[in-house]
């Protein structure tokens, strides 16, 4: 790495510390739009799918933005503030019951608070005096409290009693002498009884959904706005088991109430929207009953699906980022336009479009990727070897170290390495769409490792099965360029083509585009890799 570095470099290398501290402004500021903005910004209940780093948090705070500009209300809530250690992370302290009761009651009270301080923000949002006391209301609806467990109920009774009888005789001496007799009996009676009630329980709190529902339809009623958006941002952030409790609590309490658009941010393989109970009800919402149409970040920027529109959007996320606030660095009073961002930052157009590859459609890796070729380069512009070898170090710093924790995981990038890169020599295979969800398949693409390029296509030797195209990660194929085990296609060849000799170095070698019309037998099998787990045979062909 070039000791100076250039101010377009040093501008792009503090581009991850500045956007993981900046504050709801800033984040509108840098906002670039993928495609779902206008979608987005409807009265209609939503959900909003995307794996870390697409851009969720910023959308919505985009979208809290233009709420407000309107005179709504919008609520931003982070889940992951919600709840407390007990009731999160300590499963077994708590009910399930319990730990979702507290889950929703903080998350009540934060809404209460945010209706607060917008109202205090704003006072021309109140209608009538009655804001605060149906305030007041919700805050009782949500702080009731019970105790459960046994009442011991014991009952005293005590009784006395006495009965006398008695008689005298007496004789008189003297000047009239005579005889002197006395009667007397009497009795004496006395009782008392004591009632005992003992209750044996704990404390616990109460929710009362009507209650609750009641309460927050009088609070909407007193505000002046439109509408109140609740934006829940970080859902995949409540434990897997309570997000069920939380989506029922939203169809019976707010979902009814027309004043009310709630959006929810979630990473889709680690959803729980709908569950059973043990008695067979079902709680929870229903995508496209409860809830409308849903949305997913990962089809919007994929390079080869449209690349003038991930081109221009790129450059507007980094033109964005390096001229918003007061944070704006010296020496990039050349930088008008986002076009400018290619030609002072890069050698060529081709550069900056594998920097996009190399993304895989994430936002928040371009940056990463880009902030570590700038490093790279120093002085210098940044070139198509400097991102290969970024993407190579982003991808071991962060994608692969993730996956240490999941061992099962790691054994199936091994084995797809093993029959994809080492006996296919390609870089994108065939998945069954009923393989899909196959929870280590998930996980790998939940960690960016595997990517899903397009859905719902054809094999050529069983019709009427459908498959989703994947590839494995630009860093980690690059990583393998430097292996005897290079890949030399996207798919693998026909039997009867012959394979291209392999290039020594990985920054000479040509990464395969995406494209389609080269699939031919390239399905894997995830029952294989099973069993072959369960035989003990995978292992490391590196």
């Amino acid at each position: 790495m070039a000791a100076a570095l250039s101010p377009f470099n040093r501008a792009l290398a503090k581009i991850p510390r500045r956007a993981e501290h900046r504050d709801t402004p800033a984040l509108r500021e840098t906002f670039v739009d993928s495609g779902v903005a206008e979608v987005l910004d409807m009265v209609d209940h939503q959900v909003l799918y995307g794996r870390r780093g697409t851009g969720k948090t910023h959308a919505f705070a985009y979208l809290a933005a233009q709420a407000r500009a309107r005179g709504d209300v919008a609520l931003n809530v982070d889940l992951r503030t919600v709840g407390s250690p007990s009731g999160v992370l300590d499963t077994g302290a708590l009910t399930l019951a319990d730990r979702a009761t507290r889950l929703l009651v903080d998350l009540l009270g934060q809404l209460r608070d945010g209706l607060l301080e917008a109202v205090l923000d704003h006072e021309n949002l109140i209608e009538d005096g009655a804001f605060i006391d149906k305030l007041d209301g919700l805050l009782v609806a949500i702080t009731n409290i019970e105790v459960s467990g046994e009442v011991v109920v014991s009952a005293q009774a005590e009784q006395r009693g006495s009965q006398h009888r008695g008689g005298s005789l007496r004789a008189i001496a003297g000047p009239q002498p005579g005889v002197e007799a006395a009667f007397t009996s009497g009795s004496e009676h006395e009782g008392r009884s004591l009632l005992r009630e003992t209750r044996r329980g704990t404390e616990r709190i109460s929710l009362n959904f009507s209650d609750v529902a009641r309460a927050l339809r009088e609070l909407a009623q007193t505000l002046s706005s439109r509408r109140i958006w609740l934006i829940l941002d970080e859902w995949s952030s409540v434990p897997l088991d309570a997000q069920p409790y939380l989506a029922e609590f939203l169809v019976r309490c707010v979902l009814p109430l027309q004043r009310f658009t709630v959006k929810v941010a979630a990473i889709e393989q680690q959803s729980s929207f709908r569950a059973a109970l043990p008695g067979g009800t079902m709680i929870g919402f229903e995508l496209g009953a409860d809830l409308g149409a849903h949305l997913d970040l990962d089809e919007f920027l994929g390079f080869e699906q449209d690349k003038e529109h991930a081109r221009d959007f790129f450059t507007r996320l980094f033109f964005n980022h390096l001229t918003s606030g007061a944070e704006n660095a010296p020496g990039l009073g050349d930088l008008t336009d986002p076009t400018d961002v290619i030609r002072i930052g890069f050698t060529d157009r081709p550069a900056f479009d594998e920097l996009i590859r190399a993304a895989e459609g994430v936002p928040r890796d371009a940056i990463y990727i880009a902030s570590k070729a700038a490093l790279r380069a120093g002085a210098r512009k940044i070139s198509t070897p400097l991102i290969r070898a970024a993407a190579r170090s982003w991808y071991l710093s962060d994608k692969a170290a993730a996956l240490r924790a999941n061992a099962g995981a790691q054994e199936l990038l091994t084995w797809i390495v093993e029959k994809v890169i080492r006996e296919r020599r390609a870089r994108g295979f065939l998945v069954d769409e009923h393989d899909a969800a196959d929870p280590l398949l998930l996980a790998l693409f939940d960690a960016r490792v595997l990517h899903i390029i397009r859905r719902g296509v054809s094999a050529q030797d069983r019709p009427g099965d459908r498959f989703d195209v994947w590839v494995i990660d630009y860093g980690a194929y690059v990583d393998l360029l430097q292996t005897r085990h290079a890949p030399r296609s996207l798919l693998p060849l026909a039997d009867g083509d012959a394979p291209e000799e392999p290039q020594a170095q990985a920054a000479d070698m040509d990464v395969p585009v995406h494209d389609l019309r080269v699939i031919r037998r390239a399905i894997l099998d995830l029952r294989e890799f099973h069993a072959t787990l369960r035989n003990g045979a995978v292992h490391d062909p590196t």
